[in-house]
């Protein structure tokens, strides 16, 4: 996706576009008037609760004690949760300005918010600051050096820049304009600037949502802000490039191997970017005219699985909310995109990290005559990405193939999900807390990331090896009316001399007796000392008898397999979520008691 700066500029020269309203008068109109559509009361409520609680609850400031946190013991958690109730609060009292132009407290808010944001010492989060100059404490602190000066730029001081630039572009007519002439020279000073004078960032050429959040928020800002057309397309030339990067990232099956909230994150960012250049080029430069974007588009009705539960492989939470904004805009390009039923609406309240863009979108492209539907019983193969996915209510069976570099890669060639009822009984995971070690060396020690903590073998007490050669070929793959089957060769995701050949095979009967059949075939040069078949569960109930063991929670699924062959030890455990919360879990050790060169192991997973 390369177009030279010399065509945007011919593209965007003297043209006098509308990005969001046309002019003001039509602006207040439409703030006006959502206010009075019962369709939007449940977003706008919201909005004013949360506005009402921050009016009682103090701006608290990143303290460099705060800022330092990560740097001395690696935890970011300390400094985010006030960098990003500060983006709460900047939201919120934007959208009552607009809302309530005549209540001057929100104004007010608002004025102090924004002028606290640019006060910041930096906009990006200490744990995207490693050697960079901000963290740099070396004493040279002449006139020059301090004039060269550079800033880094991360998802969130470009992310700031697109929200500052777009509440100027709606704010104009009540903000003071002193905090109008600092939002322009913050953004210009800690991101335009720098994205200019510098030749490239290592973000600009990555393939996932770096890319599309970092190059698509500039982009955006640029668009607000700029109106010399020979710099904005000089920005947009590279920001395009960026895009394009991003999108290698995506097979041509759509699947966002990041999982589906970095869906919701990277493409989102690149929906509202390419909103905005459409506009800004009226029509000529159209980044939804593509067939991979299409496919990546679709991904949002494949991953979900039951009401709000989506597949959560890698590092994606098992539950989800969907952006109503963006599904019905969409909807608007694509005729095959499933809108989702409003019961699945994010709440205004739920993005942690307190996202403009879509916060506003969430209210602006909302189109209250569109009246979503439940997911709809299907069966989808992402032959690219080795994602096979059935829905089939009341249950649902998700495994992959794939390799162990993905993006927010875990090593989990061969890992599936198993689910009835909206009740999950053999889970994957998801996210653990970041930090430091999180993203380091030790990365694949922690639980949630290696295959320990996955449903897969474990042979001579080894696990997953990670790395793109680490990697699984599909054999077999049908889906039909009854059954469906996905077959597939793992071997490569193990680091084992001796092992000539694994094959692992799955078979779900879609009938009025649902059944899931996993057949595990091994083939080694000499005999393995261990083959040990794992699966990771909820804590649930468990029961024996002569046949195997039946999970209970809500419902019941019995695993039945073969007592003489296997000997089956349980035991508890737990990981720390994505937002630092303990999570029990059971593990179900399935020993084979003697393993020999060749050997195949049958599970049989009936759903009661």
């Amino acid at each position: 996706m390369y177009i030279k700066s010399d065509q945007i500029k011919k593209l965007i020269y003297g043209k006098n576009v509308s990005l969001l309203f046309s002019n003001q008068k039509e602006q207040d109109i439409w703030f006006h008037s959502i206010k009075d559509k019962t369709s939007y009361q449940p977003l706008l409520e919201e909005i004013r609760a949360e506005a009402e609680r921050l009016l009682f609850e103090p701006d608290k400031e990143l303290t460099f004690s705060n800022f330092t946190i990560f740097r001395e013991i690696g935890s970011r958690l300390e400094y985010e949760k006030v960098y990003f109730a500060k983006r709460r609060r900047l939201n919120t009292f934007a959208l009552m300005a607009l809302l309530e132009p005549n209540h001057p407290n929100y104004l007010e808010q608002l004025e102090n918010t924004i002028w606290s944001i640019c006060n910041e010492y930096t906009w990006c989060l200490p744990a995207h600051l490693k050697n960079s100059p901000e963290m740099a404490t070396d004493m040279d602190v002449s006139i020059q050096s301090i004039q060269q000066s550079s800033y880094s730029i991360d998802l969130f001081a470009a992310e700031t820049a697109f929200t500052l630039s777009e509440m100027l572009t709606l704010t104009k007519n009540i903000l003071d304009p002193l905090i109008q002439k600092r939002i322009q020279e913050e953004v210009y000073r800690r991101v335009l600037f720098p994205f200019i004078n510098q030749p490239q960032f290592g973000w600009e050429t990555s393939t996932h949502n770096w890319a599309s959040v970092c190059a698509g928020s500039i982009g955006s800002a640029a668009i607000h802000l700029i109106e010399d057309e020979e710099i904005l397309s000089v920005i947009l030339e590279r920001v395009l490039s960026s895009m394009g990067y991003y999108l290698k990232g995506f097979n041509d099956d759509g699947a966002c191997m990041e999982g589906y909230g970095y869906w919701q994150y990277g493409f989102g960012f690149y929906v509202y970017f390419a909103d905005l250049l459409k506009k800004k080029t009226a029509g000529e430069i159209d980044l939804f005219d593509s067939e991979k974007v299409h496919q990546i588009a679709l991904f949002q009705q494949k991953c979900f699985i039951h009401k709000n539960q989506v597949v959560n492989f890698s590092d994606s939470n098992q539950q989800a909310t969907v952006f109503l904004g963006i599904s019905h805009y969409l909807k608007k390009i694509f005729h095959d995109i499933e809108v989702p039923e409003k019961g699945l609406r994010a709440p205004y309240t739920e993005d942690h990290c307190s996202r403009w863009a879509p916060a506003f979108r969430n209210l602006l492209w909302f189109n209250e005559q569109i009246e979503g539907r439940p997911w709809h019983d299907k069966t989808y193969f992402l032959s690219d990405s080795q994602w096979f996915i059935s829905r089939n209510d009341p249950y649902v069976f998700a495994c992959k193939g794939g390799h162990n570099d993905e993006p927010h890669n875990h090593n989990d060639i061969g890992h599936f999900i198993l689910q009835k009822n909206g009740e999950t009984f053999f889970k994957d995971l998801g996210s653990g807390l970041y930090s430091d070690a999180y993203f380091g060396e030790d990365r694949y020690t922690i639980f949630c990331n290696g295959s320990q903590g996955h449903s897969v073998p474990i042979i001579n007490n080894q696990f997953q090896a990670e790395g793109i050669s680490h990697n699984a070929t599909i054999t077999e793959v049908a889906i039909e009316q009854d059954i469906d089957i996905v077959e597939m060769n793992m071997t490569n995701a193990y680091n084992i001399a001796l092992l000539e050949t694994l094959t692992r095979r799955f078979t779900l009967i879609k009938n009025k007796k649902p059944e899931l059949i996993l057949t595990d075939t091994f083939q080694f040069t000499e005999n393995p000392e261990s083959i040990v078949e794992r699966f990771i569960t909820p804590v649930l109930q468990i029961t024996e008898d002569q046949e195997g063991v039946i999970l209970e929670g809500n419902q019941k699924v019995k695993l039945k397999f073969n007592r003489k062959q296997l000997n089956l030890v349980i035991s508890e455990n737990e990981f720390l979520n994505h937002f630092g919360e303990r999570e029990d879990l059971l593990i179900l050790d399935f020993s084979v008691k003697k393993p020999d060169n060749t050997c195949c192991v049958e599970f049989v997973f009936q759903l009661l």
